[in-house]
């Protein structure tokens, strides 16, 4: 089968949240089950810079009036072993090559023609489809998040539907991000009358581009069980639970996975000290490490909350603030690295020089401090009001951070709190609360230093946790069944 991918983003070339860790460990895996996988990306710096001996395949014109280039080639830091990922990626520097993070200019504003440059991926994925590469012709395209939703809706209306339609897949990563834009901007995107209508990606009299996704897509994949669940809603369905509710038949979730070559203790070069679930020496070393190195007091029995993240409500990072004083009367320390809500910035801040040694704030995102900070805590904070999958917490299990968890979406897929029951049966493996608030939080917080007391059961929770499979070849092996099924 032959699969085009499609993402704004993808590890390591550029990463600015989970998307880009799934979009870069998918192909290598479709390509192991036997799939024709390759990926269709925006031509930001980053990407055009790890795209080895380009070669130009084509171009088209926008429906706004900009030829686009579509170039081909191996991209070798997403490649894994013999599993070479080949991908096109678009050139068009009056899109892509800008300051700031692909979406947001340096001062944190939307860049005002988002809806062109995204608009621009979802019919390259079109004509990729059609023969624009003479070589190659996708059979299913699969599109992730809001960024290249408009991929479905492109390939739904070519020639006026006349011919065999290409089926497409779209991954829903994260409902609440949604692609939102003014509907003057409608006439830029090169679609049909009909499209903007409430069949269509007409969204409370604006368009969204992840309506169009949901609207047209052959089959809807979410990245949790639970989560597809969820979402059809009113609670957590951001606006859209009838419409999901509308396609349910056509809905499912794949639980995402941990790449084993990224993130893995005993292999990572990111740790000052290695280590596995059979050897655990490694791990008290990395705490002493990593309490030095942000200016924590060094301290092996003070037990270290974390939390890695975007700094957003929906993370429930305002339960972390409400929760610290719980930690720090009991003797632990918090960590936090991250960015995002600048008064959630600002607080965390404060709180880090207000308690020196026992807070410590890095702002911004680093891959391989991340790495180093799942290596040497305690105990990993994921405590949020929605999540559709949720990758900290596996990251946590893995490197024997016991996670913290809320129990929602892939968290409560992922993570089996800790009573009599599963210790007793030895399924435990973190901390799940179920309410978002800051005394079912801190009963939480005081739940896991209870258990960090019993070093036995800490122990046997920690190892359950780390021996747990979380492997792409299962999941790439439903996305594989489900291509056949469409194709």
């Amino acid at each position: 089968m032959r699969i085009l991918q499609v993402s704004a983003e993808i590890y390591p070339l550029l990463k600015t949240g989970g998307l880009a860790d799934i979009a870069g460990a998918l192909p290598a895996a479709l390509l192991a089950q036997g799939c024709d996988a390759r990926v269709l990306l925006p031509g930001f710096p980053a990407i055009l810079a790890g795209l080895q001996d380009p070669v130009r395949v084509g171009s088209f014109g926008t429906p706004w009036g900009e030829s686009v280039t579509v170039l081909f080639g191996e991209l070798p830091a997403v490649s894994q072993g013999e599993h070479k990922v080949y991908g096109y990626v678009l050139q068009a520097p009056g899109l892509y090559d800008r300051p700031g993070n692909p979406y947001e200019d340096a001062n944190k504003r939307p860049y005002a023609d988002n809806h062109r440059r995204f608009a621009a991926l979802g019919w390259a994925a079109a004509h990729l489809a059609h023969g624009l590469d003479p070589l190659w012709r996708a059979e299913l395209v699969h599109s992730h998040d809001w960024h290249a939703a408009l991929a479905p809706a492109c390939l739904a209306v070519w020639n006026a539907g006349q011919g065999p339609r290409v089926p497409s897949v779209y991954t829903i990563h994260n409902l609440a991000y949604q692609g939102v834009f003014w509907p003057q901007n409608f006439g830029d995107l090169g679609l049909p009358g009909h499209v903007f209508s409430v069949q269509g990606m007409e969204y409370f009299g604006q368009i969204s581009f992840m309506k169009a996704g949901l609207s047209y897509a052959s089959h809807i994949s979410t990245v949790s069980p639970s989560y597809a669940r969820e979402i059809q809603t009113p609670e957590q369905g951001c606006g859209l639970d009838g419409l999901l509710r509308g396609r349910a038949g056509a809905l499912s979730g794949i639980l995402n996975a941990v790449d084993d070559t990224v993130w893995n203790p005993a292999t990572d070069a990111h740790l000052p000290h290695r280590f596995d679930v059979r050897n655990l020496t490694g791990k008290a070393r990395n705490k002493a490490a990593l309490q030095a190195e942000v200016g924590l007091t060094v301290d092996a029995e003070a037990p270290l909350f974390t939390v890695v993240s975007r700094l957003t409500e929906q993370k429930g990072l305002p339960l972390v603030l409400a929760g610290l004083q719980e930690i720090l009367s009991r003797g632990g320390q918090l960590l936090v690295l991250g960015n995002g809500d600048t008064q959630l910035e600002q607080a965390f801040a404060l709180q880090a020089k207000a308690h020196a040694g026992l807070v410590a704030f890095k702002m911004g995102y680093d891959e391989s401090l991340a790495h180093r900070i799942f290596g040497g805590s305690d105990i990993t904070l994921v405590p949020s009001l929605f999540e559709p999958c949720g990758l900290t917490q596996m990251y946590g299990l893995k490197y024997g951070s016991i996670p913290l968890v809320r129990r929602v979406g892939g968290l409560a897929d992922t993570v089996t709190d800790t009573d009599l029951e599963t210790l007793d049966d030895q399924t435990a493996s973190g901390i799940v609360f179920n309410h978002f608030n800051a005394d079912d939080y801190r009963r939480a917080i005081r739940r896991a230093f209870a258990l960090y007391r019993r070093r036995s059961d800490w122990n046997r929770v920690r190892q359950t946790g780390m021996r747990l499979a979380f492997d792409w070849a299962s999941a790439a092996q439903h996305y594989t069944n489900l291509y056949q099924s469409l194709i």
